[in-house]
């Protein structure tokens, strides 16, 4: 089944003192790359959440968030006096050069950064193993969704392909036609070239094959029907990554349609082609979200 590279995960927790709000979002993208929104006391743990969302969501643009609220009794905090004297003499410094009031420096001084922090700068291996589940969980939501988002995906897909096939196939009865009317048109020209002194036989028989098989579709269609067709068996393979590898082949279905379309050299069939074109960038433009 395909999978979408767009899904949601969300969960929330209690994580010692703190009540925990864990998101990890993706969207599509070419390659795995990860934004993290933590906390600072989660900052040693940064390179772990990375590798062990990489291991459940090999590919796209992934976001995590995750919040920490604490709750109960208040903890001891630390300030950091010698940067809060800098912080001071600095903006003394710059009040006397403006000639700006020097009121309310406090305030100010306490939301400047790493002035006031909590002691403990990280949280203990316990919390994190509970955090690292928590992580493995809301990352399988996260996958499940994908799932469902590529289900829609691959019906969609599957009735542009199927649409495809049929449409080539709807070619088959307007090449008798076709072909009687490149037929008669050539026979004309060869009356003309026969009645013709100057005419090279062997020159004219080249010119001839070359004719015919500048307007001959069978291989091109031939080749479509079976690309779709794979396009199909791909589908079906229990593989979570199979995006890039339906994009070639959607590659190789609009490489034949356009060469049906340049050798046909009839309006019935050209109409067909454009209705194919048109099935097959709804497909890729579906494609691009996948998996």
């Amino acid at each position: 089944m395909l999978q979408s590279m767009t899904g949601f995960g969300r969960s929330e927790f209690n994580l010692g003192d703190y009540v925990c709000s864990l998101e990890i979002r993706s969207l599509n993208g070419k390659q795995f790359e990860l934004n993290s929104k933590i906390p600072s006391i989660l900052k040693l743990y940064e390179i772990a959440i990375r590798n062990q969302i990489q291991q459940h969501l090999s590919r796209g643009s992934v976001d995590i968030t995750i919040y920490l609220k604490q709750h109960g009794t208040s903890k001891p905090v630390s300030v950091n006096l010698e940067l809060a004297r800098y912080y001071h003499d600095a903006m003394n410094q710059i009040a006397d050069e403006l000639n700006l009031e020097k009121k309310d420096m406090l305030a100010t001084l306490m939301r400047m950064p790493e002035i006031v922090s909590t002691i403990n700068d990280t949280i203990d291996e316990s919390l994190w193993n509970t955090l690292s589940l928590k992580i493995d969980e809301v990352c399988m939501l996260l996958n499940k969704h994908r799932l469902e988002e590529g289900s829609m995906l691959e019906r969609h897909i599957l009735a542009n392909i199927r649409s495809i096939e049929r449409m080539c196939n709807e070619v088959n009865p307007l090449e008798t036609g076709r072909l009687e009317r490149l037929k008669e048109k050539l026979n004309n020209s060869l009356q003309d070239l026969l009645h013709s002194n100057s005419v090279d036989k062997n020159r004219l028989e080249q010119e001839v094959i070359y004719y015919v098989e500048r307007f001959d579709i069978t291989e091109e269609k031939n080749r479509l029907l079976h690309h779709c067709d794979y396009f199909f068996t791909l589908l079906e393979e229990d593989s979570a990554m199979k995006g890039k590898k339906l994009g070639f082949l959607l590659q190789e279905i609009g490489r034949e349609i356009n060469t049906m379309g340049s050798k046909a050299n009839d309006v019935a069939i050209q109409k067909i082609v454009v209705m194919m074109k048109d099935e097959l960038e709804q497909a890729k433009e579906q494609l691009l979200n996948a998996l």
